[in-house]
């Protein structure tokens, strides 16, 4: 995957803890058109690290590859560690997205790989 930041394994301009959402010139370079919709979805943000990861792998073993994952997150621990997490299974980020009427809820979409 070109592009990602080794450190975060997220593509430059994504959020990171501590640095404010980023705007939408900064997350639109043209590897992506439109955030497609999830085949499944998931909500943690009444878990705390580590059964936020273990929840989404256990949801990413349910799926086949190519499809789209959602899973709902708060900020600080989970998203910090979710989306690395993610990519370090060789899935994709196709969107992390902090949710506009929920303060501090972010909303992370990924590709399963081997579609």
């Amino acid at each position: 995957m070109s592009g990602l930041d080794t450190g975060t394994g997220l593509r430059p301009g994504w959020p990171t803890p501590g640095r404010a959402r980023p705007s939408y010139s900064e997350t639109t370079t043209g590897w992506f058109a439109m955030k497609p919709s999830a085949d499944r979805f998931l909500d943690v943000t009444h878990d705390v690290c580590p059964m936020t990861f273990v929840k989404t792998k256990l949801m990413i073993g349910k799926m086949s590859g190519g499809q789209i994952g959602e899973v709902r997150l708060k900020a600080g621990e989970p998203l910090e560690n979710v989306p690395r997490s993610v990519v370090e299974l060789g899935h994709q980020i196709v969107d992390l997205s902090a949710e506009t009427d929920t303060p501090d809820v972010w909303r992370l979409t990924f590709r399963i790989a081997g579609g």
